[in-house]
């Protein structure tokens, strides 16, 4: 790739597991690819894929497995420690990067060994807008110093952006998450979708996890007029326990349920063009709402919490519906409304679509690209590993 970057990139996240960082930094770097520069993403993975696994892309270097944890309201599969720590300093050496490019450096993971061992430009994007982080307080006394070998730093909402100039001494370019818009926008319905006579309302994400709002959903559901509740049915996209959102569901709602559990892009993106609403009722913990953008691009009108990073995606309700957080009544009149209302779905569908074209992943690249590009100015020596501070996490790694 004459003429290109070399692109350092590293996940915290285990590529495992689907999750929104994750994406973002795949398809992050298929879009710094499709534009001629060199990328290679350090990510948590097994080393070996077990049958059934989808292979990792040829640009991805796997740093082992994972372990659990809770961070940001859920639970995160990163992985740390004295190997991950000698795989991040090997992976290091094994390549000459223009710029390094960590997600989620304060989390307990591999961006947080990178940037102690790493220095030269650094750049670092902060996904979360969590401000009360076990990570931040643990490593309150490592991080400081550490941070301030960040180059550039990118927020992906004015949330997460509040994090750094309030919490974390600094401030950051906001630059959205990206979507990869032809794929939602020329996807076709699911098989047998749409339903003669019947109005789909959809749900995309981890059902079994409390903020993404399934209780508030299924108590709307239940509260939709009467001539309305035999002609509706749910459509659930994501990861979770069937039996238990079924018994939650309880037998007439379950009856009119489809759950299509732990699906690829493509069919998720399926999905959403089968959806008559797609409904994000999230009671909180989302700093932007990428499965927002995705829902706008395949042009499915959108009905949303209220939070301030959902308000934002939509143009402050432009290119979507807002009701307040939690209020399964106010969620139940206006999906009410939606269903019944051809002209409405289809105004909101048409503005969805013009407003994620800002969302495309070639136009998030150009952006983080001129971020690199000031980074580079900004230091211009080469990427290194140092000595600076690893000795001290290293410590600290030894005694977790």
């Amino acid at each position: 790739m004459d003429g290109g970057l070399r692109i350092g990139v590293v996940c915290p996240y285990s590529l495992d597991v689907p999750g929104g960082v994750q994406g973002h930094v795949l398809d992050l770097a298929r879009a710094l690819r499709s534009l001629g520069h060199s990328v290679d993403v350090l990510a948590p993975a097994e080393l070996s894929r077990e049958p059934g696994q989808p292979p990792l892309p040829e640009f991805v270097t796997p740093a082992g497995r994972a372990l659990g944890i809770r961070y940001n309201g859920s639970v995160a599969r990163l992985t740390f420690g004295p190997v991950a720590y000698a795989r991040v300093r090997r992976w290091l050496a094994d390549h000459e990067f223009d710029v390094l490019h960590l997600h989620e450096p304060i989390a307990p993971s591999l961006s947080m060994l990178a940037l102690a061992v790493a220095d030269g430009p650094i750049v670092a994007t902060f996904h979360t807008a969590t401000v009360r982080s076990r990570a931040l307080t643990t490593f309150q006394g490592v991080l400081r110093p550490m941070l301030e070998k960040i180059t550039a730093r990118i927020a992906v909402s004015p949330l997460a952006r509040r994090v750094q100039v309030e919490h974390l001494g600094g401030d950051a370019v906001e630059i959205p998450n990206g979507v990869d818009a032809a794929l939602y926008a020329r996807a076709t319905p699911l098989p047998g979708y749409p339903l003669p006579g019947v109005r789909t309302v959809g749900f995309v994400g981890r059902f079994g996890e409390p903020r993404k709002g399934m209780g508030v959903l299924l108590d709307a559901l239940r509260a939709l007029p009467d001539d309305q509740i035999d002609t509706t049915r749910l459509l659930v996209v994501g990861r979770g326990d069937e039996a238990a959102l079924r018994r939650s569901a309880g037998p007439e709602l379950s009856a009119r349920m489809d759950v299509l559990n732990g699906v690829d892009d493509e069919t998720k993106a399926a999905a959403l063009r089968s959806m008559d609403v797609y409904c994000a009722p999230n009671t909180g913990g989302e700093s932007f709402g990428m499965v927002l953008t995705e829902a706008m691009a395949a042009g499915a009108p959108v009905l949303a919490s209220d939070l301030d990073a959902f308000r934002r995606v939509l143009d402050d309700g432009r290119a979507g519906a807002l009701v307040p957080v939690g209020d399964s009544a106010s969620l139940a009149k206006e999906l009410a409304a939606l269903l019944t209302d051809d002209r409405r779905r289809a105004e909101l569908s048409e503005a969805a679509r013009g407003w994620a074209a800002r969302y495309d992943w070639p136009v998030v690249a150009e952006e983080v690209l001129r971020v690199y590009q000031a980074a580079i100015a900004a230091d211009p020596r080469g990427l290194t590993a140092t000595e600076g501070d690893a000795p001290l996490l290293d410590a600290r790694v030894r005694d977790r």
